[in-house]
């Protein structure tokens, strides 16, 4: 397996309830390195323009307020098979569904406030990572 990276957002439900300690022990325990992070108040320029594939949606201005509400910490993690590992030690979307130990099973309040954020493909979160972050913010 190669190392690669992917891209983790801590939620405003979880930043809000001081989890962001224990989310990343959760994923530092599944073997990913979290090698950049910075705490930010996500403005709703930027929360439209991340989660702009969503715009058509019914939920899209839920969302955008949600990501705004608090204070997020956005993240880049390095590990053998970084988007898997992330997206499996997150655990499914709904937290009803989400199986056991997994950081949204444990700590998401519903479907809407679930804790984290993580990219879908290795494309994707190359496109998050630099999102949010300079190159050399990044230092793994």
């Amino acid at each position: 397996m190669a190392v690669t990276r992917t891209f983790s957002i801590i939620k405003p439900d979880a930043t809000r309830r001081n989890l962001t300690g224990a989310v990343t022990k959760m994923l530092e325990d599944a073997g990913l390195r979290v090698v950049a992070s910075k705490r930010i108040q996500m403005t709703k320029e930027q929360a439209e323009g991340f989660y702009a594939v969503h715009k058509e949606r019914p939920f899209f201005g839920e969302l955008v307020s949600f990501m705004i509400s608090g204070p997020v910490v956005v993240q880049v993690l390095e590990g053998e098979d970084a988007v898997k590992r992330n997206r499996d030690v997150m655990g499914a979307t709904n937290p009803a569904d989400a199986a056991e130990g997994t950081i949204r099973k444990v700590h998401a309040e519903s479907i809407e406030a679930n804790s984290v954020h993580g990219s879908d493909s290795d494309e994707n979160a190359k496109i998050e990572i630099d999102y949010f972050f300079k190159p050399e913010e990044i230092v793994g």
